[in-house]
């Protein structure tokens, strides 16, 4: 969106410091990501964002806002009492011009981000759509999100996340979405909310947070999760279901030794093949919610197919790479908790190998429910037959036998020590961020001395 620097002071109720003509197209809060013509947000937390302005000014920027009296030459600001508040307002005018364009939010303990780029690619099929990059599912993501959707948006997709009751309820003030996806419900970010009842709690509010049927709003939940599935009864919006047993099925599943799954899309417009372009049998889900979405606003059976044939996804998620020594690598290192580790742990064992090995590390924000996670994670691992290196976690070792390892170092040195990864082998790399363990998997691919 493009913005004048005058109609930014109006929206965030600042004081123009500057050339009110002066445009800006494009909204960052990182000194890094800014491009010639973008408006840059200095925001406070461990760092302060305003000893970064200068950097942003001399990349290109064209306006900032600040908390302080602006002092850096070469680009108009706009002064405002507090940065993070002055984008969420920018972000809400934002909301405003975009008007009818159907705005869709996600949010679960795990597959937001693939669903999010399933549905990007679904609704891309046949409309201009703009969606959330990367993981930008909190009170900064989501406004940059709409700061950053092009003029002539069509279709928005926003990436909603959760870290403590009421959260998703603020984002949902500030999306304003008339869709939700909620695409399961598990033990992710207890350190914060508490127990199982509160994370369910905390994903519902986006059905709460739906326009009712009669004016549009319709929450798209998994049947296939009793959890997610009894947010019917908390919504006013019209209710569509996708998964087991849901309106939008998969039927005739089979998964092929590159973890591709094949099926056929079951819905009310109808049924159609479908070869999914993300691995393993537990994207499914996610491909049965964006096909849920696009079959809602209009696309066509062809179309869905199409586009979960060929999306664009995130990195780090269920990548199937090789390792120098020809193994097969699952790199599923982006993130962890114990949803996402067992279907990544069933993933592995899907994949023909003479031997499986997880490189495990910590699933982290599990507060009391960490250390009996993390061993019942060692337990199904040894009761599919998969070897454990645990890095840096030794809870996992409650559990069953596994490998204790100091480090990506400690990893690669406990690798090699097992006779190292040849072809035939198939290696699993996931952790939380914390973790990580992206590092591994790049050394891995590019041989364990890189």
């Amino acid at each position: 969106m493009r913005w004048t620097l005058t109609e930014i002071a109006a929206a965030t109720g600042g004081r123009l410091r500057g050339d009110g003509s002066t445009e800006v197209e494009g909204v960052t809060q990182d000194s890094r990501d800014v491009q010639p013509g973008m408006l840059f947000v200095p925001l406070v937390a461990e760092r302060d964002g305003h000893d970064f302005i200068a950097d942003a000014v001399a990349a290109g920027a064209s306006a900032y806002l600040s908390a302080r009296e602006p002092s850096v030459s070469g680009a108009a600001a706009v002064r405002v009492d507090d940065t993070l508040g002055a984008l969420t307002a920018l972000a809400r005018e934002a909301r405003r011009r975009l008007g009818a364009v159907p705005v869709v939010g996600i949010t679960g303990s795990v597959g937001k981000t693939t669903t999010k780029d399933l549905l990007a690619a679904v609704l891309g099929r046949d409309r201009r759509v703009w969606a959330s990059a990367r993981s930008f599912n909190n009170e900064i993501g989501v406004p940059i999100t709409l700061l950053a959707a092009p003029d002539g948006t069509e279709a928005l997709v926003v990436e909603m996340g959760s870290r403590g009751p009421g959260h998703i309820a603020e984002l949902c003030r500030i999306a304003r979405p008339i869709m939700g996806v909620v695409t399961a419900v598990g033990l992710s970010h207890t350190s914060e909310l508490g127990s199982l009842a509160a994370v369910v709690s905390a994903k519902q509010e986006l059905v709460e947070s739906l326009p009712a049927g009669a004016a549009g709003g319709v929450a798209f939940l998994n049947a296939g999760v009793p959890e997610v599935a009894a947010m019917a009864e908390a919504t006013e919006a019209r209710v569509v279901t996708f998964g087991d047993g849901g309106q939008v099925s998969a039927r005739s599943l089979e998964l092929d030794d590159k973890l591709t799954p094949r099926f056929v899309l079951h819905s009310p417009q109808g049924e159609i093949d479908v070869e999914l372009g993300a691995r393993g049998v537990h994207s499914v889900d996610n491909a049965l919610a964006a096909a849920a979405v696009g079959l809602e606003l209009g696309v066509s059976l062809e179309d869905v197919a199409a586009g979960l044939a060929t999306p664009t996804l995130s990195p780090l998620r269920m990548e199937v790479l090789r390792t120098a020594e020809g193994a097969r690598l699952l790199n599923d290192s982006y993130n962890a908790n114990p949803l996402s580790m067992r279907a990544a742990l069933h993933a592995l064992a899907a994949l023909p190998a003479k031997r499986r090995i997880a490189v495990l590390g910590a699933m982290a924000e599990l507060g009391e429910f960490e250390a009996a996670e993390h061993a019942a994670i060692g337990s199904l691992a040894g009761q599919l037959g998969v070897e454990v290196i645990a890095v840096d976690t030794p809870d996992y070792a409650s559990g069953g036998a596994v490998i204790e390892a100091e480090g990506i170092d400690g990893a690669l040195e406990t690798l090699r020590d097992l006779g190292g990864l040849g072809a035939g082998d198939a290696v699993l790399v996931k952790g939380s961020r914390v973790a990580g363990l992206e590092h591994l998997a790049a050394r891995l691919v590019a041989g364990s001395d890189a």
